[in-house]
Parts: C-alpha cells; sequence; structure tokens
C-alpha cells in the first residue's frame, strides 16, 4: 500500500515539474513498475498474519489475496488507460478536464494532442485506497479507505474526450449519489461506536455477548453502514448510479471501476460482517437474503431491455453482485474462498469485455448501441469470438471461468443453508444466458450495415490486456484448481 500511494505522491510532482511531452511516458512507467514491484511485495508476504497500524489494519489470508488480485487487475487497466492509437493520437481522456465543453479552449487543446496524465496519479491513489479497504481493521480506516478509493473515481468518470457532457453527467451523479452513501455508512458507524465504545472489529465483536438490551443502537448502526457498502458494490436498491456512470465514463475508467471496486467493496464486506458482525449473524443475514435476490432478478430483467452494450454490462454486473452475496450469507471458510474466487475471475473477465467495446467505433467514438454490433463477426471475427467468450463467461457457461465461479458460489450458499437463493440464482443465471447469447447471434449472424462501425486497430497495450484476460478466462474455467486452492488457503480472518 505505501509503495502504491507513494507512487500516486511521486505521479502529482511528475505534473508539476516533468515537461509535456515525455510526461505521458513517465506516468505509465511509473505507474507499472509501482504496480509490478506491489504486487511482488504481497506475493512475498503470502503467508503473512499480523495485525499493524496500532490495531487498525490487518494483513491476513483474504487481504493479500484480495490485494493481489487486484493489483493484477490495476496492471491491465493501466494499460487500457495507456492506448493512443485507437484516438487518433490522443487517448480516451479529455485534454484538459477543467476546460469547457466545445469550447475553443479544448479545441486547441485536442489539434495540438495534449494528453490527459493526471489519471495515474488519481488512479493509483484509488488503487491503494481499494488495497487498504479488505485491510481495513475498525471503522475509521475503513470510511478513510472508502473515500480514498472513491473520491479519484469521481474525477476520473467525468474525464471523458468525447460525449463530455454525458461523461460530467455520470461524474456528477456518481459523486452526489457516493456521497450520501458515504454519509449512511459513517453515521452507521457512529451508531456501531456508540454501541460498542470501540472501533476495532475485535473488540466490536467481544461487545456482541457483553451487551444485552442495546441491540437497537446496533442494529441501526449495521444498516446504515450496510448502505454504504452495498451501494459500492452496485446492490438492489442502491444500484441506480451503476447504469448511468458506467455509460457516460470513459470505458477504460468503467471497466476500472467495474472490476476493481466491486473488489474491493466486498473484500470490506466480508471483513465488517464475518469479523465484526458475526455474532449476530442471525440478524444480518435475512436482510443480506432480501438484496441478493433482488439484485439478481433486477440485474437480469432489467438487462434484457437494455439495447446499450456499457449499460447491459453495467446491469450484468448488478446481477453478478448478486450472485457473490449468495455465498456471503453462508458465514463460513467454504464462502469465503469462493467469494474470492468468484472476484477474481468475473473482475478479469469484465476488464477484457470493456476492453472490447473501445475497438468498435463510428464517427462519434465508441459504438455502444446494439444495433451497431450487427455482424461484427464478419468484419472482425477475432474480436467478436473474444467477445463472445467473454459473454460467455458472464453467463456460466462450462469451460470458461464464470462457469466454475457461479459453481463455487453456488455450493457455498447450499452448504451454508441458502437452499432458496441458489434456486433463485440457476432460474437468473438461466434467463441472463439469453442476453447474453443473443449479442452473439447478432454479432455472427447478422448482415453488418453499410454505414456499420469500423474496429480500431489498437496498439499492443490493449492487445496484451485483452490476451490477458480471454487467456485467464479460458484458463480458470479448464484448470481452477490452482487459484481455488490458493483461496481456500486464504480464507481465514486474523481476529
Amino acid at each position: 500500500m505505501i509503495i502504491v500511494l507513494g507512487a500516486g505522491v511521486v505521479g502529482v510532482l511528475v505534473e508539476a515539474f516533468v515537461p509535456r511531452r515525455p510526461r505521458h511516458a513517465v506516468q505509465v512507467g511509473l505507474a507499472l513498475v509501482a504496480l509490478v514491484a506491489a504486487l511482488v511485495q504481497v506475493v512475498r508476504l503470502r503467508d503473512t498474519e499480523i495485525v499493524g497500524a496500532v490495531g487498525s489494519v490487518a494483513i491476513d489470508g483474504p487481504a493479500l489475496f484480495l490485494q493481489g488480485t487486484l493489483l493484477v487487475m490495476a496492471i491491465i487497466s493501466v494499460m487500457f488507460f495507456a492506448e493512443r492509437r485507437i484516438e487518433s493520437g490522443g487517448d480516451a481522456f479529455a485534454p484538459s478536464a477543467s476546460s469547457l465543453p466545445g469550447s475553443e479552449d479544448e479545441r486547441v487543446l485536442v489539434r495540438e494532442k495534449v494528453l490527459q496524465t493526471e489519471v495515474y496519479p488519481l488512479m493509483m491513489f484509488s488503487v491503494g485506497g481499494m488495497m487498504l479497504f479488505p485491510a481495513a481493521n475498525d471503522l475509521l480506516v475503513l470510511f478513510i479507505a472508502l473515500e480514498v478509493l472513491s473520491l479519484p473515481l469521481y474525477l476520473l468518470c467525468g474525464m471523458a474526450r468525447r460525449r463530455r457532457l454525458l461523461s460530467q453527467e455520470a461524474a456528477m451523479k456518481y459523486f452526489l449519489l457516493g456521497a450520501f452513501a458515504s454519509g449512511f455508512f459513517l453515521f452507521g458507524s457512529a451508531f456501531v461506536y456508540g454501541f460498542a465504545g470501540s472501533l476495532r472489529f475485535s473488540e466490536i465483536d467481544a461487545a456482541l455477548t457483553a451487551r444485552v438490551g442495546q441491540e437497537g443502537l446496533l442494529l441501526a448502526g449495521v444498516g446504515l453502514m450496510a448502505v454504504g457498502l452495498l451501494f459500492k458494490i452496485g446492490a438492489v436498491p442502491f444500484h441506480a448510479w451503476t447504469p448511468d456512470v458506467y455509460q457516460g465514463a470513459p470505458t477504460q475508467v468503467t471497466a476500472f471501476m467495474a472490476a476493481c471496486t466491486k473488489l474491493a467493496a466486498f473484500g470490506a464486506m466480508l471483513r465488517l460482517f464475518y469479523v465484526a458482525f458475526g455474532g449476530i449473524r442471525t440478524d444480518w443475514q435475512p436482510m443480506l437474503w432480501a438484496v441478493a435476490i433482488a439484485t439478481m432478478v433486477v440485474g437480469i430483467v432489467v438487462a434484457l431491455t437494455q439495447t446499450d452494450v456499457k449499460r447491459m454490462l453495467a446491469y450484468s454486473s448488478i446481477a453478478h453482485a448478486g450472485f457473490i452475496l449468495t455465498a456471503l450469507v453462508a458465514v463460513d471458510e467454504v464462502a469465503i474462498a469462493a467469494i474470492l474466487f468468484y472476484l477474481a475471475a468475473y473482475g478479469l473477465t469484465t476488464l477484457g469485455a470493456f476492453a472490447v467495446v473501445t475497438l468498435v467505433r463510428d464517427a462519434g467514438g465508441e459504438a455502444t448501441h446494439l444495433s451497431k454490433w450487427a455482424g461484427l463477426g464478419k468484419r472482425s471475427p477475432l474480436l467478436a469470438a473474444t467477445f463472445g467468450l467473454f459473454l460467455l463467461a458472464l453467463a456460466g457457461i462450462p469451460l470458461t471461468s464464470g462457469f466454475v465461479g457461479k459453481l463455487t458460489v453456488f455450493a457455498a450458499a447450499f452448504q451454508g443453508g441458502a437452499m432458496p437463493l441458489v434456486i433463485v440464482g440457476v432460474l437468473v443465471s438461466a434467463v441472463a444466458a439469453f442476453f447474453y447469447v443473443r449479442v452473439i447471434v447478432l454479432m455472427f449472424f447478422s448482415e453488418p450495415a453499410s454505414e456499420g462501425p469500423t474496429v480500431a486497430v489498437p496498439s499492443g497495450w490493449t492487445v496484451v490486456g485483452i490476451g490477458a484476460a480471454a487467456v485467464a478466462t479460458i484458463a480458470l474455467g479448464i484448470l481452477p484448481g490452482p487459484l481455488l486452492d490458493l483461496a481456500e488457503q486464504a480464507a481465514v480472518f486474523i481476529r
């Protein structure tokens, strides 16, 4: 975490002192070196169990697994951020986020092909917050991590090079709703502190049995804190921001958000509900049952009606949050391992799917309307087949990582006594297969329109990123054993 956050600080200094022309290469190199160095350090510490920072940060199996997975996804995300070729000399970001859309200043910057390099330190700060989020061991640090990961994302969502107003609208919606969710979380933390007299998770857990008669204060706090975390994972009924923000944000940022934010938020939920609130599981499990069912059903049903690829993937991500919640209610080590594996598999697939979206373009930029994707398989068979692979994985088709992921979370939920959730999950998955396959049929069995989109030729950055995501999707579907074993070994929280 120190390496990543330190790189963010250095990145700010690079913005101030490095000349404009070499600045982009310096920022990309700095981000990649820092993320790889942090990943090496995580691997080196893989068997470590320690509570540090005066008891406020816990480094254990789940934290290290999630941090390692997050760093891998962040490395791929930097590759997507660094793509320049498909934007005709620019990148996906506005040359100056503060310039008025359509103004003369912006036209001058676009004409001079100025690159937005502030996105890299912003991303590094967000990654640092995401790494701290699942490792936080008290309520105050948990809130700080939530804000550190969120604030840069609010800015990144408003920096799209094209469709600036839509991008800024997405940033404003995300910021306002995120502020409300953070307020709920902080208010809930105050209630829990009032009950337990401590911010530390272990001391909150001890207070659950020592203090009787104040359950109202505690349960109110748990409910309010759940609002903040369920907002971050895009669970129903706190999901309304997801499709608008995913559609309006630069697609590279959408990919980063969809994969990494969900991973960090579920990691924080696991630690909070298993370590701090494990003693009252019978009180919060019914709430998560209801949220899981609503999230799966609403995510899939609304996804069926979408005509925009990014909005369809957004509602798909909502449904996948519901699938993960089915295992979270089980409250055992099998469920933890299943969730860890699912987060890794889903995150890599989602990164690849959104990266493919950046390559299908028309005169206005990305061609995200589904009608524009008709006949894509005849224009670019390899790209369409790769996107089809990611869609099949999201649908949970065998021999893909998505199938193994769903199998593990449903098995954990069944073993934990949540059979109704498993039934709903299986039925919803069957319905979900329809709209995923619908896109595949559209790409391969429809005639391309004469004014159809073109497929941009990416640089090596995007090719390597999509290739890594595709290989991981296939490998985790055929040989999931090594990662499953690693997840099982990591599925023990230190208390």
